[in-house]
């Protein structure tokens, strides 16, 4: 007679803990930076409007800087001078070269007040900006 029990093999497990830990941390990312990205775009600026104007897609980690109507400068709704700004562009190039940043600057915006925010980009080795714009509006788009 055999007593012994039969050994069955362990059967594979799949460990859930860790898989719902990854879930949870790219959802908290990717809700915490579509907050962030909303803020951006609150700040009361109305933008000049050209004809190849859109709103495009959010590229990865851009930086957007506002200029208002006063000349104020302001980068995730903390108003900046020019020089701390230029601190914080510094260390952007240093870590992250190529970064693209999207100047919003409103319609008022005095012209030597886009220069020198323009300036301070230049300065600090950042050369991916671009110009933030509305669609310009015809009367056929108007009237849809």
């Amino acid at each position: 007679m055999n007593f012994r029990k039969t050994r069955r093999g362990v059967l594979p497990t799949f460990q859930m803990t860790s898989m719902m830990d990854i879930i949870f941390l790219l959802l908290f990312f990717f809700i915490t930076t579509s907050v962030f990205s909303q803020w951006e775009y609150e700040i009361n600026i109305s933008l000049p409007s050209a004809q190849s104007g859109k709103v495009p897609d959010r590229l990865p980690g851009e930086i957007i800087i506002n200029i208002t109507k006063d000349g104020r400068v302001s980068v995730n709704q903390q108003d900046l001078t020019l020089d701390a700004l230029r601190t914080r562009l510094d260390r952007l190039a240093r870590y992250f070269p190529g970064q693209p940043v999207v100047l919003r600057a409103d319609k008022e915006t005095r012209y030597e007040d886009l220069i020198k925010v323009v300036d301070t980009c230049r300065k600090a080795d950042i050369w991916n900006f671009s110009m933030a714009t509305n669609e310009e509006k015809n009367d056929a788009t108007e009237k849809k």
